[in-house]
């Protein structure tokens, strides 16, 4: 097992800051900085290029359903997305993740993280299935070997994780299928505050999107997405509010931080995922590591 080793917090002394209901996010400008390098850390025998492309779905009951399930098969063998489908894919610090939530749909998805090998279901709360309020406008997912740790507080965000893998929003033009693994390129970064959790959204685009290799950073978004990222700060910020319940918030004055303060949230966050599958963490939230 790779040994962890403490990286130097990411977060700058930016104070917590409510939403302001017209406030657009501005683009950061990061000083120069020692060049960062991402490292795999995890504790399981990673899957090859060519195995990672091998993965397959498997559907079980009916969608819109309680008993739905995606699960992701290795030839006959059931697999877990968080834990099994490796972070990097070895080539700069582009990431994998898996796709949730389609675009255009509203079907409220996430991988069963306290549920045997994490297939993805529809999430439900007091006995009904959720659905957002209107479709979501992009590809939506998490990066695996990942976690947002909820026994550990951002002082400079006054918010402990939400106890999920890290999402990403990736932005390009094509439709992902449910269930797939995609190589992305990190550019940005959003902290929300959701119920008083610190929820990481990473802005991301697809290696084979038309647009990748425009863009790299937060700056080029801007630039060939132009009001895009607005659009994702706005719809994450109040998707909850036809429900009757309060806006989410961000911290940094609602700015989607750059790449390479992406980049150093995503290595923290999968130094604690580690932790919490070598048991060096605790596991006290009886999550599946299997």
């Amino acid at each position: 097992m790779a040994a962890l080793s403490a990286l130097p917090r990411a977060f700058s002394s930016v104070p917590k800051v409510l939403r302001s209901s017209n406030a657009v996010p501005a683009l950061v400008a990061r000083p120069a900085a020692v060049p960062f390098r991402q490292r795999q850390l995890s504790v399981r025998a990673q899957a090859s290029p060519a195995e990672v492309a091998a993965f397959t779905n498997e559907q079980k009951g009916a969608k819109d359903s309680f008993d739905y399930r995606v699960f992701f098969k290795q030839g006959s063998k059931t697999v877990s997305p968080w834990h099994e489908i490796p972070l990097f894919t070895g080539d700069g610090d582009n990431l994998h993740y898996i796709c949730e939530i389609p675009k255009e749909t509203s079907a409220k998805m996430e991988v069963a993280t306290g549920e045997e090998c994490n297939p993805i279901k529809q999430d439900e709360k007091k006995g009904k299935l959720r659905f957002y309020p209107y479709n979501i406008n992009w590809n939506y997912g998490l990066l695996p070997q990942t976690w947002e740790d909820p026994g550990s507080k951002d002082t400079q965000l006054d918010a402990a994780g939400d106890n999920d893998p890290v999402d990403v929003v990736e932005i390009g033009s094509g439709v992902h299928r449910q269930g797939g693994v995609y190589k992305v390129k990190p550019l940005g970064i959003y902290a929300m505050i959701d119920d008083g959790e610190l929820d990481w959204k990473v802005i991301a685009i697809s290696l084979d999107d038309p647009k990748a290799e425009m863009v790299n950073d937060v700056a080029d978004v801007e630039k060939h997405f132009p009001g895009e990222l607005e659009k994702v700060m706005v719809w994450f910020r109040d998707y909850k509010i036809p429900d009757g319940k309060p806006a989410n918030k961000y911290g940094f004055d609602n700015k989607c931080m750059d790449r390479a303060f992406a980049n150093k949230v995503i290595q923290e966050t999968h130094e604690a995922y580690v932790a919490l599958k070598s048991g060096k963490r605790s596991n006290t939230e009886e999550l599946s590591l299997i």
